[in-house]
């Protein structure tokens, strides 16, 4: 019942209805706190965003997809995984440019500060790896998407894209082997 809730909620969202988004916040917002806490998960324990700050930044992105179609419940948690990791990424790429020259300060525990430039590194990596991915076979890189930084099953991956199951299983397959070889590192989950 609750997922109809959501889809109808969408639905009148995607039709420019305002009231629709501001109904819909409650409903979806459990979810979106552990999405946010999962693409967290990924990042330094001190990354300076919190789970609300992610999840409220990334539904004012949604908002702005007044003219989406969506199709249903997993569809906007998809779109909404890409939010949250594009405000990370963008937020990985500030930092390291005011690491190498922006804003200079006096720096204390050093193996912290470096840890949270490679891990930042590391996420700007993943995302010129899935772009150059994206450039090839776009499939794969929105599956990585919901996969890796939506942590959706296979079941939800195959709804959102209208694919088999054992399609998402092999293609998954394929998009780790392919970002181990890009990246010489291991793309866990599932």
């Amino acid at each position: 019942m609750q997922d109809l809730t959501i889809t109808n909620l969408l639905v009148q969202a995607g039709n420019g209805e305002e009231k629709a988004y501001q109904d819909l916040m409650p409903k979806v917002y459990d979810e979106l706190q552990l999405m946010a806490h999962r693409h967290l998960s990924h990042e330094n324990h001190q990354h300076t965003y919190s789970k609300t700050d992610l999840v409220h930044e990334a539904y004012l992105k949604l908002c702005d997809y007044d003219q989406t179609n969506w199709k249903n419940r997993n569809h906007f948690f998809a779109i909404a995984s890409k939010c949250m990791r594009q405000i990370l990424i963008d937020y990985a790429r500030k930092k390291l440019a005011d690491k190498r020259g922006g804003k200079k300060r006096d720096l204390t525990y050093i193996d912290n500060i470096f840890l949270q430039e490679e891990e930042a590194s590391n996420l700007i990596d993943l995302d010129e790896a899935l772009n150059k991915m994206e450039s090839f076979d776009p499939r794969l890189a929105e599956l990585v998407e919901y996969r890796y930084f939506g942590e959706m099953s296979i079941e939800n991956t195959a709804e959102v894209m209208n694919i088999s199951e054992s399609t998402v299983s092999r293609d998954w397959k394929k998009a780790r082997g392919w970002l181990y070889k890009e990246l010489k590192k291991p793309l866990t989950l599932g």
